[in-house]
């Protein structure tokens, strides 16, 4: 996929980001590609993922690459009282705010929400992601993605059953945070046409990891029994499963009874339907090591990306275990608009898709500070307010280097 000239859904709303690293620029990112204006104000120092790599593309490592397009970078010390001042300005045309500083930053500052934000810009949205909330037992505490995994749970559902619990390979507690900030943002625009106000948002690493939680939170409310790890097996389904066969591993989710018998037929042992130990998904979850060896047995001389396709065919959900470079060159990632390419950049697309107003590239991950300028000319600044904010470091278009420590 390419740029479109499409607005998008949200052309018109303005969205100040002030977050960093991985969760909250990948909500104002998914705000972008449908037409949001994003302006990123980092830090002296610059987002912090700039420095997360290799691999690199100029001064920028990919991680930050991933999840910083369609935003325009503004570089401003907000420790200071002139840059608040610049901040103020600036919010004064905005519809969103997002924020994922340390607990009580904005507070100290002078910012907080209530009362200030709230009644000096009473349309304004503002969204707060934090690791743990402002309160409660945790409340103010740092999080990290894979800290906030082991925390909430998910990492002691994650590996196989004799061993160790594993963290899940991707950041799902910082990529699920991102995603409940955009549909708490949209909600509260949404709100917002009807009550002309604005309000708080918030959302947090700990919420969104526990909400991940299904179905063992359901299991454990109803049978009472702590949950195991289970490896790649479901533990409400079977089979539900990865499996070696003579070529690729697959992955073979079945979930009826039905697709159970056309699975059988398929690998050439349709008398395992009528087997007393299988003939419900009840008894296959009961007896599911027997039958994992049974399928085993048979799996191991068959093409197994060759059996996935035709069970697909027929039905049954089923399919190979990729690696990410055959992922990003298979055919459907690409006719899906998954991956997007402009120029030099290459990135991930948008999963959501609208028919009329779909989203769009307008903006490659910007250079640290290239928009200050543009962007305080637009806000009102005169040509010399915006001379003596450069003369004085409060905004700024190349990184400050941190203080040895």
């Amino acid at each position: 996929m390419t740029e479109t000239t499409n607005p998008g859904a949200l052309a018109g709303i303005k969205v100040i980001d002030l977050t960093r690293v991985l969760g909250g620029p990948y909500c104002t990112q998914m705000l972008g590609d449908h037409g949001a204006e994003v302006i990123k104000i980092e830090p002296p120092q610059g987002d912090e993922t700039r420095t997360w790599g290799p691999p690199f593309q100029g001064d920028a490592a990919s991680y930050f690459i991933g999840v910083n397009r369609n935003k325009r970078g503004v570089a401003l010390d907000l420790s200071r009282p002139e840059g608040r001042a610049v901040l103020f300005r600036l919010l004064a045309s905005a519809d969103v705010l997002i924020e994922n500083f340390k607990t009580g930053t904005l507070e100290r500052w002078g910012m907080g929400y209530e009362p200030v934000l709230r009644d000096r810009f009473p349309r304004l949205i503002h969204c707060r992601v934090s690791g743990f909330g402002a309160d409660g037992p945790l409340g103010g505490y740092p999080g990290y993605d894979a800290v906030v995994q082991g925390m909430a749970g998910l990492m002691s559902l994650n590996g196989e059953p004799e061993g160790a619990p594993v963290r899940v390979g991707v950041p799902v507690v910082d990529l699920a945070t991102g995603m409940n900030a955009s549909i708490a943002i949209l909600l509260a625009l949404q709100e917002r046409q009807r009550s002309g106000r604005g309000q708080l948002v918030e959302v947090t690493l700990f919420d969104s990891a526990v909400a991940l939680l299904h179905p063992y939170t359901a299991n454990w409310f109803l049978s009472g029994k702590p949950p195991a790890r289970t490896g790649n097996q479901h533990p409400n389904v079977s089979p539900y499963d990865q499996y070696r066969t003579k070529t690729k591993r697959i992955f073979v989710a079945v979930g009826n009874d039905r697709q159970f018998q056309r699975f059988c037929a398929e690998i050439g042992r349709p008398e395992l339907v009528n087997d007393p130990r299988f003939r419900s998904n009840a008894d296959r979850v009961t007896n599911r090591a027997a039958l994992r060896a049974e399928l085993e047995a048979i799996l191991a001389s068959i093409d197994g990306e060759a059996l996935a396709m035709t069970l697909l065919e027929k039905g049954v959900p089923a399919g190979p275990v990729l690696d990410v470079p055959d992922v990003v060159s298979h055919p459907h990632t690409r006719h899906r608009g998954m991956v997007i390419e402009r120029g030099a950049y290459r990135g991930v697309g948008n999963p959501v898709k609208l028919s009329r107003t779909p989203m769009s590239v307008r903006e490659t991950p910007p250079a640290f500070g290239s928009a200050t300028r543009e962007v305080l000319a637009e806000s009102g600044f005169t040509q010399s307010e915006i001379d003596s904010l450069f003369a004085s470091g409060v905004a700024m278009e190349t990184p400050r280097k941190a203080a040895a420590e």
